[in-house]
């Protein structure tokens, strides 16, 4: 593809320049709203297909079109997260975030594993981590769109207004609303290394089949979450409790053969997959603090693993 374009008159379209440099941030912004790649990525396409369903003219005539496509895609997402409920009391089981691998192990879930295009990938931060994410689902749309634009993507309260349909004054108490579910009085956070080393111990004790030494490892109220789609068979709701948790993963280990569990980047934190004949049927993710797993995630839904395994 061509990096310039120029109408008829020898005047250079925009489209090719600052509108498709555009795709990364949309990309960046849709899945952090929906929690989804895929519907991220249909919103990013229906974004672009508006945008080039206007003139030639019409295009020239946008000031920042960067800015108009941060507000179509965030109306989309907006949209969505308001049907997202009624889609999601259907769904089978727990509907756990689409997980996201480190960008150096990114493949596309196109026949014969494509890495996928650079400007596809989600930069990983905080902001993607699964504990995010699933806070996140709690809010109201409004509340998701408000709090993800201004205090992620820093976008002023006045724009945001402009995207919400809100005034200014209601949009800052939307932001602040999903600021005290984001920031509750919360464990001190525990650094990356260790994180890291505590689910590499969790690995450890898994394989190992040690029960004692897995709720060792777990804070006492843990919780773990498995999201299989009603496409594989896991668990249809949330495990409470340490010893309950430890138990199951020891029960569920011995049921499923020929399984290898590989240490990985989840959302940008330490994680673990299962892998089986070298395909990912497994990713889990993490919620550590006070040197404690408080919260485990573990996506079995083939359709929310195609980045990180070719699909046959």
């Amino acid at each position: 593809m061509s990096t310039r374009s120029e109408s008829g008159d020898g005047r250079r379209d925009p489209d090719l320049t600052s509108v498709m440099s555009e795709r990364r941030q949309l990309i960046n912004l849709a899945y952090r709203l929906l929690g989804s790649l895929s519907d991220a990525d249909d919103v990013v396409q229906e974004s672009y297909t508006r945008w080039y369903a206007m003139s030639r003219q019409q295009r020239e005539a946008i000031e920042s079109p960067g800015g108009w496509l941060t507000t179509v895609a965030s109306r989309i997402c907006l949209d969505l997260l308001g049907s997202a409920r009624a889609r999601r009391e259907r769904y089978v089981g727990e509907w756990i975030p689409e997980p996201l691998p480190d960008r150096t192990e990114w493949i596309s879930g196109r026949p014969g594993g494509t890495v996928a295009d650079p400007a596809d990938r989600v930069t990983l931060d905080e902001s993607v981590s699964m504990a995010f994410l699933v806070v996140l689902e709690s809010m109201t749309p409004a509340e998701r769109v408000a709090f993800v634009l201004h205090d992620v993507f820093r976008y002023p309260f006045t724009e945001v207004a402009q995207i919400v349909g809100r005034t200014p004054a209601a949009c800052r108490k939307l932001a602040s609303s999903a600021r005290r579910r984001i920031r509750p009085p919360h464990a001190a956070a525990t650094p990356t290394a260790q994180q890291a080393g505590l689910v590499r111990d969790f690995k450890y004790a898994w394989e190992a089949k040690d029960i004692d030494a897995l709720i060792g490892l777990l804070d006492p109220d843990a919780t773990a979450t498995a999201d299989g789609g009603g496409q594989v068979s896991t668990l249809h709701r949330p495990i409470e409790g340490a010893a309950q948790v430890a138990r199951y993963a020891v029960e569920i280990g011995g049921l499923i053969p020929d399984v290898t569990i590989l240490e990985r980047t989840v959302n940008g934190q330490p994680g673990l997959v299962a892998q089986r004949d070298g395909v990912v049927v497994t990713v889990m993710a993490f919620d550590v603090a006070d040197g404690r797993i408080r919260h485990i995630w573990a996506v079995r839904n083939p359709e929310k693993l195609h980045p990180w395994t070719a699909r046959p």
